[in-house]
């Protein structure tokens, strides 16, 4: 059977931690999970550790000093999950943004339809985004048209945060040189993928934001991405080396 493990960061989720974990508990083909936690004053850590205790197997949690970034977060479960030989590895919101029951469906693209790369997409079929101020929609949208044109990458969400690798993509992606921390980091890892010649499949789904907690968005994030992407035009993308 292949090992699949769903990556989650968090920082500040105790209204969502335990239902998410159970979300995915609930799906068939035993995904396992891993939290990787910013240090969260909320007490989202205790909740892992208590749910540690009913699924000791499937359950793990690296535990950080402080947020120290998204694109730092999912590099440090990306080298764990590499580490433990898990197949696929995944990329997934703690506060149901993205809908467990599409993580099956990202699974089918790589491992029956040959993606190397499956995006759960907002955009490729219109635009499937519930409960965003129009302004945040507006945003999202045309950034990920920009980066498209400059990039020349044929994926319509380029920002988009839920996806599924194939453990060969993140063995061949340099993590260490990877430069931009916050959601550039998406576009940084789709870049990289596409570049290092992988195949990457958008899968439509329905972005609904979220309804507990509090979102981490800031204009800062997409200052970074904005002139991040100038900057990754620029390099040249290779592989690590062995």
């Amino acid at each position: 059977m292949d090992r699949k493990v769903v990556i989650i960061p968090t920082y500040n989720e105790k209204e969502n931690i335990e239902n998410i974990i159970r979300a995915v508990f609930a799906l068939e083909g035993e995904y396992h999970i891993l939290v990787i936690e910013d240090g969260s004053p909320d007490g989202t850590a205790s909740i892992v550790r208590r749910l540690q205790g009913e699924f000791p197997e499937r359950l793990f949690m690296i535990e950080r000093k402080g947020k120290l970034g998204l694109g730092t977060a999912y590099i440090t479960g990306f080298k764990w999950s590499v580490e433990h030989e898990y197949d696929y590895i995944f990329e997934m919101d703690a506060d149901f943004s993205h809908n467990p029951l599409d993580v099956p469906r990202l699974y089918e693209a790589c491992s029956r339809n040959g993606a190397d790369l499956a995006i759960g997409s907002r955009y490729c079929n219109g635009i499937s985004v519930i409960n965003w101020p129009i302004g945040r929609v507006i945003m999202s949208y045309y950034a990920s048209v920009y980066v498209r044109t400059v990039l020349g990458m044929k994926v319509f969400d380029t920002t988009a945060g839920f996806k599924c690798y194939r453990r060969r993509v993140l063995e061949t992606i340099d993590l260490d040189n990877v430069k931009m921390k916050g959601y550039g980091f998406q576009i940084e890892m789709k870049y990289s993928t596409y570049k290092l010649g992988f195949n990457i499949q958008e899968v439509p789904i329905i972005f609904v934001d979220r309804k507990e907690g509090t979102s981490k968005m800031s204009s800062g994030i997409f200052g970074e991405a904005f002139w991040g992407v100038m900057k990754l035009k620029m390099r040249k993308i290779k592989p690590r080396k062995a």
